[in-house]
């Protein structure tokens, strides 16, 4: 993984300086909260429903043990004892007291973490696949160009005033875990006919109010262009992107009124003058940036012959398998998920405790690396399958054991009205009634993949435009009610769900999301996942169903 060097590090030394300072004023009355808004903003730090929020970035969802341990530490010392990841592959403190947010940023500096550009109308946090080095598919490992493209993008001068924020993701290969089509740049490693590797640029994704899935803009751009196509793209939305409305301000809106041909048009034109500018890195800048990511020092292992009957024997320990361990390219190694979704509990919370023991086991079985995904969950990339029973026991120890990746209970879910000022309905408690509702795990596994997404209001922080099923709060005079729509997909098949019908009360939410699994029950094909049926039937049997006794 990457390790600052010292420009890195004085940059965020300076930067908790510099806040420290702004804080102070802050306080003592010196500034008024208008005019310190917008520089905690550019310090991740918001001011939610009940407290302050401070968002710490985690590029491309990349956790040595010592920053897990720091952020345990911060739980506790500062905080109520617990973090939440969220769906940029950030942590978020949720309780932490204004005076002691700058002590905050200076523990987190010692580790080289920090919260720049988690807010504001910026190039936000570098999101990746979480199983880069680890995946079979992967065509080149793509934590390297993240790295570079935040070095890149950081005080970009030019870009740090954007009409409005501005997401990145990045996927190693055909395999999109990066949800890189709904995001305003996506980046796909691609091989071409004469076996050179680039990327596909996608421009244009995104959720909120208008979800709308990324189109090609180039279908094979050379790596070592890479930085100014970037800066090509930026800079005409920087010129052309509307200022005078926060809601018609994102690329993608810029992307559907001049459509994909005029801005390949004027992005081509850009680039053609900004690629002779030398924003391109030389080979030893690059060279130096990819040798912080060279490949760990695999053992040379067989698959683990016992693997087999320790699952024989414990029954939860083969169904662990089964469910959150995925197939590693190195022979004799696993990719194991940790599941942040208990039963009843709050997708994407974790203890100061648990995050300790993640931290342990990443540096005793996972050569040092745990990683963040953008489905609120963890993963430790490099394990010896001769370790996953002294991991699973491990995990299962501290609650982390659940093994429901991607199926029903595995839910996506942002803060909504517990927290956040700008949700119309609570989430939390939504996601909480499902998971306790098909909390038998045989029917779980019986249903299968199936991907739950739930967002408080219309911004969609937790994704249910992408949701198999997605649920959306709104409010109905002074009430909470929620939208259910279907269909939804953010993988190399991206697809946005369609809305079903009126929305259902906060009583009836999960008894409707019973009946749309019933439905598909009865209607599937041999094989069918939930997505695979709905993409052959269509709505219309759901929806029959789902409003057959009004």
């Amino acid at each position: 993984m990457y390790r600052y060097d010292e420009f890195d590090q004085a940059f965020v030394e300076n930067r908790v300086t510099q806040f420290r300072d702004q804080t102070r004023r802050r306080l003592s009355g010196e500034l008024t909260e208008e005019q310190y808004r917008p520089l905690r903003l550019m310090n991740g730090l918001y001011l939610q429903l009940h407290a302050y929020m401070l968002r710490v970035a985690v590029p491309y969802g990349v956790l040595s043990p010592d920053q897990m341990r720091k952020l345990a530490h911060v739980a506790r010392r500062y905080d109520r004892g617990y973090g939440h990841f969220t769906t940029r592959q950030n942590i978020q403190s949720n309780w932490p007291d204004l005076e002691d947010v700058p002590d905050i940023l200076a523990e987190l500096a010692r580790v080289g973490m920090h919260a720049i550009q988690t807010s504001g109308n910026c190039i936000r946090n570098v999101t990746a696949d979480q199983f880069a080095a680890a995946a079979a598919d992967e065509i080149e490992d793509p934590r390297v160009w993240c790295e570079i493209i935040r070095q890149w993008s950081s005080l970009h001068p030019e870009f740090s005033f954007l009409p409005r924020k501005f997401k990145i993701a990045v996927t190693g290969g055909p395999n999109d875990r990066a949800a890189t089509w709904f995001h305003d740049i996506g980046l796909v490693m691609r091989r071409n006919d004469a076996g050179e590797v680039g990327f596909e640029v996608l421009v244009g994704g995104g959720q909120g109010r208008t979800p709308m899935i990324a189109e090609t803009i180039r279908e094979f751009l050379p790596k070592t262009y890479l930085l100014s196509y970037l800066e090509a793209i930026l800079r005409v939305y920087n010129m052309e992107g509307r200022r005078d409305n926060k809601f018609k301000a994102r690329i993608k809106i810029l992307v559907r009124q001049k459509g994909i041909d005029y801005m390949r048009g004027r992005v081509e034109a850009e680039w053609e003058e900004t690629k002779t500018t030398e924003i391109d890195l030389p080979e030893g800048e690059l060279a130096r940036i990819r040798a912080y990511f060279a490949p760990p020092a695999f053992e040379d292992l067989s698959d683990h012959d016992g693997l087999a009957g320790e699952r024989l024997g414990d029954r939860p320990f083969d169904l662990w398998i089964r469910s959150n361990v995925k197939p590693h390219k190195m022979p004799g190694y696993a990719i194991v998920n940790i599941s942040l979704k208990p039963q009843g509990g709050v997708p994407g919370d974790i203890t100061a405790e648990q995050m300790e023991t993640v931290a342990d086991l990443a540096e005793r079985y996972s050569i040092g690396e745990a990683r963040a995904t953008h489905e609120q969950n963890l993963v430790l990339p490099h394990v010896r399958q001769s370790d996953l029973h002294a991991v699973y026991n491990i995990l299962h120890d501290q609650g982390m054991g659940t093994p429901n990746l991607s199926l029903i209970s595995d839910i996506i879910c942002c803060p909504g009205l517990d927290y956040c000022g700008l949700a119309n309905a609570r989430s939390i408690p939504v996601a909480q009634k499902i998971s306790r509702h098909f909390s038998n795990l045989e029917r779980q596994l019986d249903i299968g993949e199936l991907k739950v997404k739930i967002s408080g209001c219309i911004n969609a922080c937790g994704h249910h435009h992408v949701g198999h099923i997605g649920i959306l709060g709104v409010d109905r005079k002074g009430e909470e009610y929620y939208q259910i729509s279907l269909g939804g997909s953010a993988n190399e098949t991206a697809s946005i769900g369609k809305i079903i019908g009126p929305a259902f009360s906060g009583e009836t939410v999960v008894e409707a999301v019973d009946t749309l699994i019933r439905t598909y029950i009865d209607i599937r094909e041999t094989g069918e996942r939930f997505l695979d049926t709905y993409r052959r039937v269509g709505i219309a049997p759901f929806k029959e169903r789902l409003y057959a006794a009004d």
